[in-house]
């Protein structure tokens, strides 16, 4: 019980974080592209009460990441209004990847960060209580934004990765490709969790995202060690 708690108290700080940020850098770069809507609507602050949805950004991911399942969950979106846009085509493209692209930067800061926090610490055993769980924490922070980032880049409506395809369709096509956004959520449900239960070998997840996940956790590994002297 303390062990699970444990985990829980070192996944939930990581992850409102992780998102809240990956939300307000979509209505950043909206707004520096021309489109004031989240400004106007109040969505560009980081106060985690304005953007955590109590299911999709605590308890479900908490659940998944407890029971060894891909780890994935929402925020309220931030309003971005594509037509207030300079250039709606590829300022959305721009907006879409400022939310994994925010992710990456965090885990480069959560690997410094506990490079730092190492530093003083001979080896991990050395760790004080406090510091242990503030390890965890960071350990976290950079695995959960790592993943989020490149899940999050998955071609499939609505995640962030089928507004970057939209845009680099011929007009045509993403026309045809924007007419599955409305059946997004539902197809995310049946490759992600309905299929890999049906059909044996079928893992979207472990196939496509963690391979480069794996490589970006190594090098970003490597950066906290270079900090922590070792």
């Amino acid at each position: 019980m303390q062990d699970t708690l444990f985990q829980a108290a070192t996944i939930i700080l990581p992850m409102i974080v992780a998102i809240v940020f990956h939300e307000v850098a979509h209505g950043w770069m909206a707004r520096a592209l021309g489109d004031p809507t989240a400004e106007e609507m109040n969505r560009l602050s980081l106060n985690p009460i304005r953007h955590v949805d109590l299911v999709g950004t605590i308890i479900l991911p908490g659940f998944l990441k407890l029971v060894g399942a891909p780890v994935f969950g929402w925020a309220k979106p931030v309003p971005v209004n594509k037509w207030r846009l300079r250039n709606p085509r590829y300022g959305m493209m721009a907006v879409a990847a400022a939310g994994p692209g925010s992710n990456l930067l965090l885990a480069g800061v959560g690997a410094i960060l506990l490079g730092l926090l190492l530093r003083p610490y001979a080896s991990m055993d050395d760790l004080s209580p406090l510091a242990s769980f503030a390890a965890a924490n960071l350990f976290n922070f950079l695995m959960i934004n790592i993943f989020l980032a490149l899940f999050n880049l998955l071609p499939i409506p609505p995640f962030d990765g089928s507004h970057i395809v939209e845009g680099l369709l011929p007009r045509g096509a993403a026309r045809a490709y924007g007419r599955f956004r409305p059946y997004g959520f539902p197809l995310v449900i049946v490759l992600l969790i309905a299929l890999p239960q049906l059909i044996p070998g079928f893992d979207l997840v472990g196939k496509v995202v963690l391979p480069p996940a794996q490589w970006l956790s190594d090098h970003y590994m490597a950066l906290a060690q270079a900090v922590a002297g070792r």
